[in-house]
């Protein structure tokens, strides 16, 4: 009886090692077919590409984008669907609609004003609208003399008459709103409207982290001097001899630091104040073609037009401020394309430019003369022209939640 138990344990034991081992084997033999399955390389595709179609940034743009897939796909996606609807409101004879002028250091805002009014992106029906345009210019105020103080009035008055009177603020608390301003003193006279600075989307030349300015939400403007003097420069770096150039006026500490360090110094062409044109016709413009880098050092803001215009003739800027959210910036690499330093960098400035080798300052150069038509203003507006990087950018910023 007790050797039938045994006989019987050992049946069952040797049956379930049997089991074990065949269940071993399939594992085994599945995990190899597996294996040969989905390691076998794809098929190899020989030479086949697609072209760009019109318009689009083309591949040999790529490295002075951060992702130019992506900006691709976005661009053309806002060019399809983004509209902005203008609030009519406000006499354009005063503060209100119409550009103050297009020229001169503030003319992106001019040019801007003029732009939305003329583009495909304006819908005159606020129930298709991605965003509103608040259409008040702190330029035209002070074009006309008004005061700070007055000009806090009459902004606030007018965008409290456009809550009362539409009902497109209260659906999100001015969150798909926008106003424009390149003059700083459209900065100083909308900071006092907390409602206004914290909720609205505020595209502005001073960027500055330290006065307010949120990147997530807010857009910097590029300020750019229009027209240019002289034609643009690019593909000629063999005629730039000069290390580095700056000359302008002293409104700001680091412009007064660079001076005194620099000013001097025979490699870089440092002028202590602004050229005199009785030097000669375009002499300061014409510095920006021999010069290889020209310093922007920020002056009463973190911003400088002196930025556009190195871009515009072709000299590698330097941006010699702190806190500054550059333009386009979470499109464009401005480090593919410029050189991005702190103030306190000053004092090693030209040891920084000299180590720079001479194939990096080329490189530098040709994805400069790259981004140049994103600098440039146009009336009409072009494709991927600075009117139109500034609606990508608030087209990027057009998500908003509904309360």
């Amino acid at each position: 009886m007790t050797s039938s138990k045994q006989g019987q344990q050992q049946s069952c034991f040797f049956s379930l090692r049997a089991s074990l081992l065949l269940l071993a084997i399939l594992t085994l033999l599945s995990f190899t077919y597996l294996s040969l399955k989905y390691s076998t390389p794809p098929p190899q595709v020989s030479n086949l590409s697609v072209a760009p179609e019109e318009g689009h940034v083309a591949e040999d743009l790529s490295d002075t984008y951060h992702s130019p897939r992506v900006f691709n796909l976005n661009y053309d996606e806002m060019e399809k669907n983004f509209k902005v609807y203008i609030y009519p409101d406000g006499d354009p004879k005063t503060f209100y609609q119409t550009p103050r002028k297009l020229t001169g250091k503030y003319a992106s805002e001019g040019y801007f004003f003029q732009n939305i009014r003329e583009s495909r992106f304006r819908t005159q029906n606020p129930d298709q609208a991605h965003l509103f345009f608040i259409p008040i210019s702190c330029h035209k105020m002070r074009g006309k003399g008004t005061s700070y103080e007055n000009m806090t009035i009459i902004v606030q008055n007018y965008v409290e008459g456009l809550i009362s009177k539409y009902p497109y603020w209260n659906r999100t608390l001015g969150a798909d709103h926008f106003f424009v301003t390149c003059h700083d003193v459209g900065v100083r006279a909308t900071e006092g409207l907390e409602f206004l600075v914290k909720n609205s989307i505020r595209a502005v030349c001073s960027p500055s982290y330290d006065v307010g300015f949120i990147p997530h939400k807010d857009v910097a403007l590029p300020q750019v001097l229009q027209p240019f003097a002289l034609p643009a420069g690019g593909n000629d770096t063999e005629n730039r001899t000069t290390l580095g150039f700056w000359a302008g006026h002293r409104n700001s500490k680091i412009r007064v630091i660079l001076a005194r360090v620099w000013e001097n110094d025979t490699e870089l062409d440092i002028s202590n104040n602004r050229i005199s044109r009785a030097t000669g016709h375009l002499v300061y413009q014409k510095r920006f073609y021999r010069s290889k880098f020209c310093i922007c050092p920020g002056g009463s803001q973190v911003n400088s037009a002196r930025i556009a215009d190195s871009i515009h003739y072709g000299c590698i800027p330097v941006i010699l401020s702190n806190y500054y959210d550059l333009p386009f910036n979470d499109i464009l690499d401005w480090n593919k394309f410029a050189v991005v330093l702190k103030e306190k960098d000053v004092y090693q400035l030209k040891q920084i430019l000299k180590n720079i080798s001479y194939e990096e300052f080329v490189a530098l150069h040709n994805n400069l003369v790259k981004v140049q038509k994103h600098f440039q203003w146009n009336s009409p507006p072009i494709r991927f022209d600075a009117f139109h990087m500034v609606m990508y950018d608030l087209w990027l910023r057009h998500h908003t939640i509904k309360y």
